[in-house]
């Protein structure tokens, strides 16, 4: 592919091969990290959105993006975007299936983590499906998640906190 004569659905279908980091399931595209794709002449700017502000994978996701349009002959800008901020409202359908499937239990209800720590809301277990749930911790194996417990299955599991 050459810079010249691409369009933004080609771009994106690249970036859509690119593995979130931290979740190899899923990819940039799909976890809605990817806010925009600008052409205006030769000029092609991708915007990303961090999970987190200090996500620690941000400059890894910009450096795969840069690296994968250049093996595909595309020179572009990445650029980092913190406003509007990224919300799990922009994790595609298929992601959430691909996390649970992953044995990561998705963004429910919108849920706080204000709310999970009161111990009102409960999490399904993506192992077992059971709702019979406890926060062990509020920190996960990322920044992004949150540790949970099944007293059904006896197993720990991430849960991908609700960033609103």
């Amino acid at each position: 592919m050459q810079s010249g004569n691409i369009n933004k659905e080609q771009i994106l279908s690249v970036l859509n091969t690119i593995p979130d980091p931290e979740i190899p399931v899923v990819s940039i595209v799909e976890l809605g990290m990817v806010k925009d794709v600008l052409i205006q002449n030769n000029d092609i700017r991708v915007q990303i959105m961090p999970t987190y502000t200090a996500c620690p994978a941000t400059r890894q996701i910009q450096s795969d993006i840069e690296k994968k349009l250049k093996e595909n002959n595309i020179s572009a800008k990445v650029e980092i975007v913190y406003s509007p901020a990224w919300t799990t409202d922009r994790i595609s359908p298929q992601a959430l299936e691909k996390l649970n499937a992953y044995g990561i239990a998705p963004p429910q209800n919108r849920i706080s983590l204000i709310e999970l720590q009161s111990g009102e809301y409960k999490i399904t277990c993506p192992r077992c499906g059971s709702t019979d749930t406890v926060l062990v911790s509020p920190y996960g194996s990322t920044p992004c998640k949150a540790l949970m417990k099944c007293h059904s299955c006896k197993e720990t599991f991430d849960y991908f906190k609700c960033h609103l």
